[in-house]
């Protein structure tokens, strides 16, 4: 790996720890206002994971796909990802609070449904970078298997500290809203911050 390769796996690996820190910033604040309309128990807590796992996965699924198929544009396709989860991150505990005004008196299975529907988007989304930025990176680097594990390691240990900092700095200093808007502006800087490494330079092997 030449020094313009390491160079930018560190630049993307520190992107994917802020990413991995943002994404469960917003799956704390947003099972803590969900617990409204669910309830506190294990029934209510599975289901919400279970939804914000199921978005993760199918964004991840398909986000190969979109890589593959538009192989020129994945900086861009990922630089919108990016503004597309703070812009829902914005907005989310409004949504969340009407949501669940509407469905107040629903059932657990209509709940489930209806809080998919609503997280659907910004999960797939955050499932999406991964395989965005691992296919960008493919372009560049033989080793491919040795990116992708400190990639996903430091997404993975961004999640650990933005669960910890949550729960233990956030809370102490902020309102499950400013939480929010926190994990937010960290996307669109995100956003910005690739967009103007990487959306407009051209790499060569």
């Amino acid at each position: 790996m030449n020094q313009t390769q390491q160079t930018m796996l560190s630049s993307l690996a520190a992107i994917f720890f802020i990413s991995g820190f943002s994404a469960l910033i917003y799956q704390i604040c947003w099972q803590r206002l969900l617990f409204t309309g669910f309830g506190i128990d294990l029934t209510s807590i599975t289901v919400i994971v279970s939804v914000f796992m199921a978005g993760l996965g199918i964004g991840a699924f398909f986000g190969g796909r979109i890589a593959d198929k538009f192989n020129s544009n994945i900086i861009i396709i990922f630089c919108l990802v990016e503004l597309g989860i703070g812009m829902f991150g914005f907005f989310s505990s409004f949504l969340i609070h009407t949501v669940q005004n509407l469905f107040i008196h629903a059932n657990l299975g209509l709940l489930a449904v209806v809080t998919f529907i609503l997280l659907i988007f910004p999960t797939f989304l955050m499932g999406m970078t991964l395989p965005l930025l691992t296919s960008f990176f493919n372009h560049f680097i033989e080793n491919i298997g040795k990116s992708i594990g400190m990639l996903y390691f430091y997404n993975t240990l961004g999640a650990a500290f933005g669960s910890l900092a949550t729960g233990f700095i956030l809370f102490n200093y902020m309102t499950l809203s400013e939480a929010i808007y926190l994990a937010a502006i960290l996307n669109v800087t995100i956003s910005v911050l690739v967009f103007s490494l990487y959306g407009r330079k051209k790499y060569e092997k």
